[in-house]
């Protein structure tokens, strides 16, 4: 929903308890007030800065509005890309408009790698790494495979998985038709070196059956993160895993 809003700031995300995105807009924040070797990255004094960091972004709308920032990422790249021209497009809005009136269209295509942006990149986040994603219409299914430039296998892949699966969910809803395959291909798959040990215990564990999402009957402008239910939600114990910053 973050990212179908358009928004780029942290600030959507920690009022509802997503702290997913936290580490890259800290780092800034402690670079540009020459605090990093205050708080060595991972540390115990880092951690509770950060907590004070994301409080502060919480509760002070203008500080959140500078330090929350985290640049010209998918939010942006989704519904307000930048043309040579100074246009604005909307890829998603494109793209819903074409698989209700062109659905057998090969140009379904959502885009994030701006070009432009990634070169002259500045924030602590990384350049974007899940890229592109296509919708195919076949049969009154929609299917929608991403490419992944870089995959953080421990970590990040994950998330891509629920988030683009519930894409695909929300998009099939809005066009009226019904969710398909979601097809996942990476270009870099890499496992960091601080998450094999989490890694070698994961890999010990045996899957649980998969849960079910419900998404409530609403346009897609409306959906809340309450209009989302996920139903019979099994996990193991918590791993930690940290962020590569």
């Amino acid at each position: 929903l973050w990212f179908l809003k358009g928004d780029t700031n942290i600030k959507y995300l920690v009022d509802r308890n997503v702290n997913i995105w936290n580490e890259w807009p800290f780092q800034d924040y402690l670079k540009a007030n020459n605090l990093t070797k205050e708080f060595p990255i991972y540390t115990d004094a880092w951690r509770e800065e950060m907590k004070k960091f994301i409080d502060k972004i919480k509760t002070d709308d203008e500080f959140a509005k500078k330090w929350g920032e985290l640049g010209p990422v998918y939010g942006k790249q989704w519904r307000r890309w930048e043309g040579k021209d100074g246009q604005v497009y909307d890829q998603i809005a494109a793209a819903v408009d074409q698989i209700k009136n062109t659905p057998t269209s090969r140009r379904i295509i959502v885009n994030a790698w701006n070009v432009a942006d990634v070169m002259f990149h500045t924030k602590s986040a990384p350049p974007l790494c899940h890229t592109m994603f296509q919708f195919y219409v076949i049969n009154g299914r929609l299917d929608c495979q991403l490419y992944q430039r870089s995959a953080d296998l421990a970590l990040g892949v994950p998330y891509n998985i629920a988030s683009y699966s519930a894409l695909m969910m929300i998009i099939s809803q809005e066009c009226g038709l019904t969710p398909g395959i979601f097809t996942h291909t990476f270009g870099d798959a890499h496992i960091y070196l601080n998450h094999i040990n989490g890694v070698k215990e994961q890999l010990k564990r045996e899957p649980f059956p998969l849960p079910t999402l419900t998404i409530a009957k609403k346009p897609m402008a409306e959906l809340d993160i309450s209009d989302f239910k996920l139903e019979n939600y099994q996990c193991h114990p918590f791993i930690k895993f940290d962020i590569a910053v």
